[in-house]
């Protein structure tokens, strides 16, 4: 396996949220990842406390459960935080009574290893797939779709401005098997223009997103996650582009209504206020951070607390 090298965004800002030194509470890290968010918990924690984090990337699992060996109050998942409801009833844990966290998105490890197919400047097989175990990965999706299909998600997930020029192009050169063929034909199929963003940025992020079920697991894991949360537990959320930020950010301020019922309803029976925001705004890495890793520039950060 090639080595595991992945940059935690906002480490210290996402950890420092949730309030956990010296605590003996539970926490979750929703996305182990590298394990870099995982750690600093661990490192702060008491030793009563407790840390559950989840994966579905085996590379991540394997990389993680080296780096952090030494901690016994540590146990790892390799599942996906949508089922981490599931997950805690199994371990007999019924409250999460510090707080979550969530470093949404591919990693770095994921985005530059060979094979994977998620870069469009190596060639690779159309793969994209978190977990390798699964059955579907993104050849599924540019050679099997139709071409309506391929338009709304490019559309949706990719915010992308010629996904109807790029959809047909796709159709009418099937089979498309690797990554550089995709890019390529995504390059020949929109106008030339000086943007420094690669022209299959956007519909690569599409795929990857719909391969993955990006969205709808933390749109259903978010909503889920409130109702574990113990009074004063604090969720803590990274997203790296608008999708994932106005989600967040949603369904945040959704649980911060004083009443969330149908205002056709005369009396309320939704349970009232579950979170207060910590901040409104989003929080953005420092301007030295994002010298020393520029892709972090897109990051934001969002917190809540239960109440």
């Amino acid at each position: 396996m090639q080595e595991f090298r992945h940059y935690t965004v906002m480490l210290n800002e996402a950890v420092d949220a949730l309030e956990c030194d010296n605590s003996d509470k539970v926490f979750i890290d929703a996305t182990l990842g590298g394990g870099g968010h995982s750690e600093l918990i661990l490192k702060k924690i008491s030793p009563n406390g407790r840390l559950i984090s989840f994966d579905v990337d085996n590379d991540a699992i394997q990389a993680s459960s080296e780096r952090l060996a030494k901690y016994n109050n540590l146990t790892i998942v390799h599942d996906s935080y949508v089922n981490i409801k599931d997950n805690l009833e199994h371990l007999g844990i019924n409250k999460i009574t510090g707080g979550i966290i969530y470093d949404l998105g591919a990693s770095y490890h994921q985005l530059t290893t060979l094979g994977r197919g998620f870069s469009f400047t190596k060639d690779a097989p159309l793969d994209m797939r978190f977990n390798k175990d699964s059955d579907f990965c993104a050849w599924d999706v540019v050679n099997k779709y139709k071409e309506n299909e391929l338009v709304e998600i490019f559309s949706k997930f990719g915010e992308e401005h010629y996904s109807k020029r790029i959809a047909r192009a796709i159709v009418n050169s099937r089979p498309l098997n690797t990554t550089l063929q995709l890019a390529d034909l995504i390059v020949k199929s929109v106008p030339k223009n000086n943007s420094r963003i690669h022209p299959a940025t956007r519909v690569f992020q599409a795929i990857r997103i719909e391969v993955n079920h990006e969205l709808l697991n933390f749109e259903k894991s978010l909503k889920e996650v409130v109702s574990l949360l113990d009074s004063g537990a604090i969720i803590s959320v990274i997203t790296f582009h608008s999708l994932e930020d106005r989600l967040a950010k949603n369904i945040l301020k959704n649980f911060s209504l004083s009443c969330r019922c149908d205002k056709n309803v005369p009396v309320c029976k939704c349970e009232g206020k579950l979170v207060e925001l910590v901040n409104k705004k989003p929080i953005y890495p420092s301007e030295e951070e994002i010298k020393q890793n520029p892709p972090s520039r897109s990051a934001k950060l969002r917190i809540a607390r239960r109440v």
